[in-house]
């Protein structure tokens, strides 16, 4: 599929986040740093994963969240954008889907408040740290089946959240699907992004000549767990044109679109992609030659 091509500049922003246990304070404090974004000239601003809340215990998420529905936190985000009239992309919000699962669901909403795309994250961070760290997401979370698109007036944009990042196959479907923006809002841990988190986001960057907008958790939160930071606008060559810190705080960049045909062209690998045919090996040898060996 071939998006229309797109080739008007504009500014993004990350909003980088240190969500705790409280939706309503995790809302009032991303709405606020919206707000400075939009100061700042964003068109576009993109949340972290978990944007309500981060919590570990079952039993307390579930008291914590409701279905998309009646989720308040959601609506503020859609007045939010038709107030400030640009595009607010939540990176995603813990939402309840039955009475024993959630889905980590991420939104985008256009200036007029109205979303025009979802994404649940497909891949599960089911997962045993060497720190003693351990997760399972599936305990909780529904898993997604479908790859997202949707069309911003800059070109077409990817989904993705956090762990999905560390599986290719995905983002090249997003790329072949017209996509030349890639988004993965992330709570990365700390340990987990000191080793792999630039190197993968400028991989995915690179091997799609797309870009990559990476709004991140970072710090010590209210629950105990310790996210990276460290949120990143990398550019279709595969260079970081801005990255926040570890604090809560806005990063922002000017995007042009044109970048990603250049770099598509100077290396145009989404064309030379093949699939292959792997050949097994039998289970049994039906016949062994034998060279050399004794008469």
């Amino acid at each position: 599929m071939t998006a229309p091509a797109k080739t008007s500049s504009f500014r993004a922003a990350l909003i980088q986040m240190r969500s705790a246990r409280s939706p309503q304070a995790n809302v009032d404090a991303a709405a606020k740093l919206i707000g400075e974004a939009k100061n700042a000239g964003a068109d576009y601003v993109l949340t972290p994963e978990m944007t309500n809340v981060m919590e570990v215990r079952r039993e307390a998420l579930f008291t914590a969240i409701v279905d998309e529905d009646d989720d308040t936190s959601l609506a503020t985000f859609r007045e939010l954008a038709r107030n400030l009239r640009i595009f607010v992309h939540v990176g995603s919000l813990a939402v309840r889907v039955s009475h024993d699962k959630a889905a980590n669901r991420s939104f985008l909403i256009d200036r007029k408040g109205d979303i025009i795309a979802r994404y649940d994250k497909i891949h599960m961070f089911d997962v045993d740290l060497a720190n003693g760290e351990s997760y399972r997401e599936s305990r909780t979370y529904r898993a997604g089946e479908l790859a997202v698109v949707a069309d911003l007036p800059w070109g077409r944009l990817g989904l993705t959240i956090c762990y999905d990042l560390r599986f290719p196959a995905l983002y090249r479907a997003l790329a072949e699907a017209g996509a030349i923006f890639l988004t993965v809002p992330s709570a990365f841990t700390k340990q987990t992004g000191e080793a792999h988190w630039h190197v993968l986001m400028r991989a995915r960057a690179i091997e799609n000549g797309c870009f990559v907008f990476a709004a991140a958790q970072g710090g010590k939160h209210e629950n105990g767990r310790e996210t990276f930071g460290h949120s990143l606008v990398i550019d279709p060559w595969g260079r970081v044109l801005a990255e926040g810190g570890i604090e809560p705080g806005v990063v922002i960049a000017d995007i042009d679109p044109a970048e990603v045909a250049a770099a598509r062209a100077r290396i145009p690998s989404l064309q030379h992609g093949r699939r292959f045919e792997i050949l097994e090996p039998m289970a049994e040898p039906t016949h062994l030659h034998v060279v050399g060996g004794p008469a």
